[in-house]
């Protein structure tokens, strides 16, 4: 059975930081284009951060651009986040495209396999 685990997530202060990991088991991804979404309540869930499977080309919604880092390894994906704001708040899910191939994908219908997700919470 195909699983992503993420792990990290947790209350933390405006302005502080947080790494979430994503751990895959039952087989590799180490050569399929990741994502890291995010839900808030009542909203839809929204690409926060893309990365190709060489870690070489990554996107980046606006509002994470500058705060937030993907990257990757061969065992994980990690979405590092700094100067939390009260707007971050959500469940952060790691995401895995269907296929293998090249560069990054920003539709969310590329994306098969998911995570459980792992809460994210900002203090003001």
């Amino acid at each position: 059975q195909v699983q992503l685990v993420e792990s990290g997530g947790g209350l933390v202060q405006a302005g502080g930081s947080l790494r979430l990991s994503c751990a895959a088991s039952g087989r590799t991804f180490s050569n399929y284009a990741m994502g890291w979404f995010r839900q808030a309540p009542g909203k839809e869930r929204e690409l926060v951060a893309a990365i190709d499977w060489s870690g070489g080309s990554t996107y980046y919604k606006d509002s994470a651009q500058d705060r937030f880092t993907i990257s990757r390894d061969n065992a994980k994906v990690y979405l590092q986040m700094n100067s939390l704001k009260p707007e971050d708040p959500a469940v952060y899910y790691c995401a895995a495209r269907a296929y293998s191939g090249t560069g990054y994908d920003t539709r969310i219908s590329e994306y098969r396999y998911w995570g459980q997700g792992t809460q994210v919470t900002v203090s003001s």
